[in-house]
This record gives structure tokens, C-alpha cells and sequence, in this order.
């Protein structure tokens, strides 16, 4: 049996017949032995495509080699009956004796004989080349009419992401050009570069008529001050809250050199008070600690001050909306066309695609407390699918219409990018076209079930081991312990149950959509 195929029964055994286990397994156990099934499950599907290539090719291998000896075992029969055919005989003796010319020209057709038959083998093999490949076109192009009549059943948003992406990303460079010239002799944190994260900049949106163009602006300590960044296991649950440190520097080395800077640490405080703007932990700091309510204020404040100063300032109206964590406006003209954008900031772990950012994940959080941010790495996730999937590549389509299917329902938007994203990383890029429009998002339906069915779905990046190398990643976030996105589902029966009614429900509107059923 093919080693491939082999390992891919084995496989689907494995997840369709479990080893039956003890009740008395811990909790820990239990979520990996589930985790370790719906890792198979996933793989299995990649097997499964890999499997079908294989045999795609293996059968033109098989029918070219069962064509050759069909006419090889021909031959044989052939050669065979003629050397003893009472005939041949015959003529043998009567010529015996005959002269080298004779004997010559017999061989000489003889070989001609055989040539003919090599040729006509190589026609025919030939012909039989040209059917597989025309069944194989065939099956494409089934494949392509029925994933254009699903693209055609999905009512796609006509938002231009792309656009808009370009236009916050010219006026979010803007800012960064002005906040280092108002920030040049303060002490407040220096502002970085923006960076597009969340849904549109990834190139989808849940929903078109409220998209959010959300960036993530890096901050670094100013002159005389370090960050520090502490984990705050007082209150750790699934999602690493840190907190961040700031603590004064010597400077006066540099005073010595002629700087125009006195040293928070080793001059009087009336000195200090007199000739320099006070430090971080007088302005935007509680107890040492950078605190991100503060922060966000003195966000809006400065967006609200350097926007005259723009050139789209004289066509566009700004709009603050209340945040306490970030800072949130509206950029419109003339009540035609708007945007909304979402300004966060965060501090950067080292060198990684890792932050502690000010956006939170419970309704109530310390103003002190900020926490992990995979928005980066997430960003550049897709990036780096984009850089090895074919132009014509459906994954961001799927991901959309799986957004739109979930509105209403108890299932996030985040659920559905974290399952399309452990698919992408499962599957080959080629196997996103359209002509596999339709087994792609049957796979993201089905993985949903699975979850929902083992309430259990792992994150993505935090103990994935398998991450692209290209993103850098903390060595505890790439080697720690994942946790289970579900965990709720799991503790809450109440939730479960009503987890699988919703989805019942997508599975109806799955059905009518994207299938064409009514039922």
C-alpha cells in the first residue's frame, strides 16, 4: 500500500474509532486529548488533498503502464504463435539455403515492422495522455462554474478596503510627522509608525456599514525613563495581563555633554521644576505604572490639536467618540463618505509581532493593566498567506461570508478567523481557488462543528509551534501553553446548549446560500 495513503487510513481511524478512555482523567488531560483529535481532524483534511494529487497523478502513471504491457503481453502472444505455426515451418524449408540478400531484406522489413508498432504504442499513449487531461479540464472547469454560482448567490460588501486602508494610512503618517515635532523636547512617550491590524487592514470586515480602520501605534520611553514590563499574575486567567514600569534613568552623563537636559534622578526638584516639563510618572503614570486611561486622554487631545494643521482638515470633518481606552473619531465630507478609525497604543515585547496593548477584553479592566495583543502577528499572518496564495485565492472571500453568516448568533467574528486561520495554516495555499470554493467553506463549517462539539478551539498564535518563522514571536508565547477559546462553553452548560441551536440556524443559512438548497 502507498506509505501516503497508508498514513491517511490510519489517520482517519484514529479520529473515527478513539481509544476509549478512563472518566477519571483531570480537565488538563481532557482538553489535550481533544486538542490532539481536532489537530488530527485538521491534518487529515490535508492529507486528504494531498492524497487526491497523488492520485491524480498516479492514475496517468497506471493507465500509460497498463497500455504498454497490454501491448508488450500482445507482442509476446504474437512472436509466440507465429515461431510455431506450422506455416512458418514450411517456409523455412522452403528457403533454406536462400542467399544473404534475401536473408537481408527480411530483417530489414521485419525491423520496420517493429518500428510501426512502437509507433502506434506512443499514439496511443499519446491519445490516452490527451483524455486524462481532458477529463481533467473538465473537472476544473465543473469545479470553477459551481464556486462562480456560489460567489454569485453571496451578496459581497462593495466597501473598498483597499482604498480605505490608503487613506487612513497617508493621515495616520501625517500624525506620526507632527507628533515627533510637538513631542520633540517633552517627556512623553515617542510615538511610532502606525500599524494597520484588525479586520480591514487584514482585507475583510465583518460587517460593510460599520467598518473600523484600527491601528496599533507603538510607544517607546522618552529621554531619561525605561519601560518595564511586569505580568500581573494576580489576576491571570486565559490572556496575560502585564503592567508597565516606568522608571527614571541617570542622564547626567549626557548633561555633562552640553545636552539640554537636567537629570530627574540627581538635580533638585525646584531646579527640575523650573527649567523642564515634569517626567512621565507626574503625567500619564499611577503609582510608577503607566496608566492607559490617561494615556487615551492625552491621545485625543493631541489628535483634536495637530488636526487643523492637515491638509484633509480643510474637506473633512473630525468627530471624537467617547473611549477610555483608545481613541476613536469619525473623518467625514459632506455626510457622503466616512471612517471611522480606532487609534490604540501599546508597548512592543522585545523585537516580536508581540504588544501589551490598551485594548481591553472584559467589560471592566485596571486602568494599569494592559494587556497581550496578537493583532500584529495576526496581521502578519495573512500578509504572509497573501505572499504564497494564487491571485485568485478565496480565503479572505470565505472568512467574509462566514462574518456575515454569524451576525445574530453567539459565534464572535473572532471564532471564525481563528478557525479559517488553523485551516490555512493546515491546507496548501493552491487549495483556496475557486474551483475548491465550495469544500473550503464546507471545512470551515464542519471545524466549527467539531469545536462546538468537543467545546474546545485552541488559539492561534499562543503555543503554536508551528507559526510561521518569519514572524517573530516571544519564545513563552510560541512555547507556552495554549488555551481553549471555548473554555466558556465548557464550564456553562446553559451556553453550549445554546451555542448548537445557533448552530443549527447558520447551518440553514449555510445551506440556502452557499449550496442553493431551501431546507
Amino acid at each position: 500500500m502507498d506509505p501516503v495513503m497508508f498514513l491517511f487510513v490510519l489517520l482517519q481511524r484514529l479520529i473515527q474509532y478513539p481509544p476509549p478512555v478512563g472518566d477519571g482523567l483531570d480537565e488538563e488531560t481532557h482538553w489535550r486529548m481533544e486538542a490532539r483529535a481536532k489537530y488530527l481532524e485538521w491534518e487529515m483534511l490535508r492529507l486528504e488533498q494531498k492524497v487526491e494529487q497523488l492520485s491524480q497523478k498516479k492514475m496517468q502513471h497506471l493507465q500509460l503502464l497498463a497500455v504498454a504491457v497490454l501491448l508488450a503481453l500482445v507482442l509476446v502472444l504474437w512472436i509466440i504463435g507465429w515461431k510455431s505455426s506450422p506455416r512458418r515451418k514450411e517456409n523455412e524449408e522452403e528457403n533454406h539455403g536462400a542467399n544473404e540478400e534475401e536473408v537481408g531484406n527480411v530483417a530489414g522489413n521485419e525491423d520496420d515492422s517493429d518500428g510501426n508498432d512502437v509507433v502506434n504504442e506512443a499514439a496511443f499513449a499519446e491519445n490516452n495522455d490527451n483524455d486524462v487531461e481532458n477529463v481533467v479540464q473538465e473537472d476544473n472547469n465543473f469545479d470553477d462554474h459551481v464556486g462562480q454560482d456560489i460567489m454569485e448567490r453571496i451578496q459581497w460588501p462593495a466597501q473598498d478596503l483597499q482604498r480605505g486602508c490608503g487613506w487612513v494610512t497617508d493621515l495616520m503618517d501625517n500624525y506620526t510627522f507632527y507628533f515627533a515635532h510637538v513631542l520633540l523636547d517633552s517627556f512623553y512617550p515617542v510615538l511610532h509608525r502606525a500599524i494597520g491590524v484588525g479586520s480591514a487592514f487584514e482585507g475583510w470586515s465583518p460587517r460593510e456599514q460599520d467598518v473600523v480602520y484600527r491601528v496599533l501605534i507603538p510607544m517607546t520611553p522618552p529621554r531619561g525613563h525605561s519601560f518595564h514590563l511586569e505580568l500581573d499574575s494576580a489576576r491571570q486567567r486565559h490572556v496575560r495581563n502585564f503592567r508597565v514600569r516606568v522608571q527614571l534613568e541617570c542622564t547626567c552623563t549626557g548633561q555633562q555633554l552640553g545636552e539640554n537636559m537636567l537629570c530627574f534622578l540627581h538635580n533638585p526638584e525646584e531646579e527640575l521644576r523650573s527649567n523642564q516639563e515634569p517626567s512621565l510618572l507626574d503625567t500619564l503614570c499611577t503609582d510608577s505604572y503607566l496608566d492607559v486611561q490617561k494615556t487615551a486622554r492625552w491621545f485625543r487631545q493631541l489628535v483634536k490639536a495637530i488636526w487643523p494643521a492637515f491638509p484633509q482638515s480643510h474637506n473633512w470633518h473630525l468627530t471624537l467618540l467617547p473611549s477610555a481606552r483608545s481613541c476613536q473619531f469619525n473623518v467625514t465630507t459632506n455626510g457622503e463618505e466616512s471612517f471611522r478609525i480606532e487609534m490604540l497604543f501599546g508597548v512592543r515585547r522585545g523585537d516580536s509581532a508581540v504588544f501589551v496593548s490598551s485594548q481591553p477584553r472584559e467589560a471592566y479592566t485596571l486602568s494599569t493593566i494592559w494587556r497581550e495583543s496578537y493583532a500584529v502577528a495576526e496581521a502578519e499572518f495573512f500578509k504572509y498567506i497573501a505572499r504564497q496564495a494564487p491571485p485568485d485565492s478565496l480565503h479572505l472571500k470565505c472568512l467574509q461570508f462566514f462574518s456575515c453568516l454569524v451576525q445574530g448568533l453567539s459565534f464572535s467574528t473572532y471564532t471564525m478567523k481563528t478557525i479559517v486561520m488553523h485551516l490555512l495554516s493546515a491546507m496548501p495555499a493552491s487549495s483556496w481557488r475557486r474551483g475548491h470554493l465550495r469544500e473550503r467553506l464546507t471545512d470551515i463549517r464542519d471545524s466549527l462543528h467539531i469545536c462546538l462539539q468537543q467545546k474546545f478551539l485552541e488559539h492561534f498564535i499562543v503555543g503554536n509551534r508551528t507559526f510561521p518563522q518569519d514572524i517573530n514571536l516571544p519564545p513563552d508565547v510560541k512555547m507556552g501553553r495554549t488555551y481553549n477559546l471555548f473554555r466558556h462553553l465548557a464550564q456553562r452548560p446553559a451556553a453550549h446548549t445554546q451555542a448548537m441551536q445557533d448552530y443549527r440556524l447558520l447551518h440553514k443559512r449555510f445551506k440556502r446560500i452557499a449550496l442553493g438548497e431551501d431546507n
